[in-house]
């Protein structure tokens, strides 16, 4: 167990090892070029008992598959490939770095569902399978076994619906990886502002007169204001929205901006990917977790908010637990926060050098 992770740490512990963002960019470029692929999962059984004959599971890795594996897990709405960034990559792959991809082999899915995967837009529309992320990290699971023949992982990390994909990991794969770092995520049921606020996104999709049962002709309109409503009111941070829009006239141009943004998603996606999370809760098998974990979320976390005390009370139930929570300020993103390993990379470090490997 980590012993300085079981409080919430100063801003000057979290900020050693943080580099510019030329560097960061510099990094990136030093690493592996990342490649892109796909594989076919046969006859891939959804928790519903429904089957599609064929699932496409799309991914990006970066280093050489001899490396120590890795796998990464996005954000509902996200792709692998979208978190080789500055930000994130950037900060994590290049070389001396702490998943550096001369060392390491790092796998990056599209979730079921997500980025090039197989999903509702491809064809199937509102008749493709009501997937949950159960069925998510199923799918990864058979990815990392079947296709790259991997037999045990260094470490699973996730960010938001990944970092819920990585709780569930931990337990229905207990013996798979030596370590897990959830982030942006509590293993409690989804409740509270952050279902509300999913429901109301579905629910503005499904009540749209041109969405028609999934068979639209045109994307309804609706879920990109729903999209845009849910990303403020749960993205961002508060002192770094201020810091924004001081005043109503900046506040409308930040708006306006993200209003008038190009709606790129599709309706059917998007009302499928935010209501696979309506059965998360992976609270009742907390005790299953053998792996080293450390989870990560943000002071400012809208959907998350640590003064519910849910992350610090469930991390007392397994063995090796331990959390961190990066203090807010103006430079956090709120739930955005942990898509900036800058914040916690260092933390990350510590883990992979103290962690034991449990195994192959």
């Amino acid at each position: 167990m980590l012993p300085l992770s079981k409080f919430i740490h100063s801003t000057a512990a979290l900020v050693l090892g943080i580099t510019a963002f030329t560097l960061s960019t510099a990094h990136a470029q030093n690493m592996p070029t990342p490649k892109e692929g796909h594989w076919i999962a046969k006859d891939f059984r959804f928790h519903t008992g429904e089957v599609l004959p064929e699932l496409k599971l799309n991914y990006t890795t970066v280093g050489d598959p001899k490396g120590e594996p890795v796998l990464v897990l996005h954000g509902t709405t996200g792709s692998g490939a979208a978190m080789v960034n500055p930000a994130f990559a950037g900060e994590l792959f290049g070389p001396g770095q702490a998943l550096d991809a001369s060392r390491y082999f790092v796998i990056l899915p599209d979730a079921i569902g997500t980025g090039k995967s197989s999903k509702p837009s491809d064809g199937l529309r509102a008749k493709f399978p009501k997937y949950n992320y159960n069925d998510m990290v199923d799918a990864q699971y058979r990815l990392v076994t079947e296709h790259f023949g991997v037999k045990h992982l260094r470490l699973v990390i996730g960010n938001s619906m990944g970092g819920m994909q990585t709780w569930i990991w931990g337990q229905r794969y207990p013996a798979f990886m030596d370590t897990l770092v959830p982030m942006a995520s509590l293993p409690t049921e989804m409740s509270s502002r952050n279902w509300m606020l999913r429901r109301l996104i579905i629910d503005s999709i499904r009540n749209d007169p041109t969405w028609m049962n999934g068979n639209y002709t045109e994307q309804p309109k609706s879920a990109h204001f729903a999209s845009v409503f849910y990303a403020i009111a749960t993205n961002g941070g508060n002192q770094a929205l201020f810091k924004a829009a001081p005043t109503r006239e900046k506040a409308d141009q930040f708006l306006d901006s993200r209003l008038k943004a190009r709606y790129t998603g599709d309706a059917n996606d998007h009302l499928y990917q935010w209501d696979s999370s309506r059965d998360y809760n992976p609270s009742p098998g907390l005790e299953k977790i053998q792996a080293t974990l450390l989870a990560i979320n943000a002071a400012d976390d809208e959907r998350n908010p640590p003064e519910l005390g849910l992350l610090q009370s469930e991390v007392k139930r397994i063995k090796r637990g331990s959390y961190v929570i990066i203090p807010a300020s103006e430079n956090t993103a709120g739930h955005g926060t942990t898509g900036q390993a800058k914040f916690w990379k260092q933390h990350l470090v510590n883990l992979l050098q103290t962690a034991p490997k449990l195994g192959q």
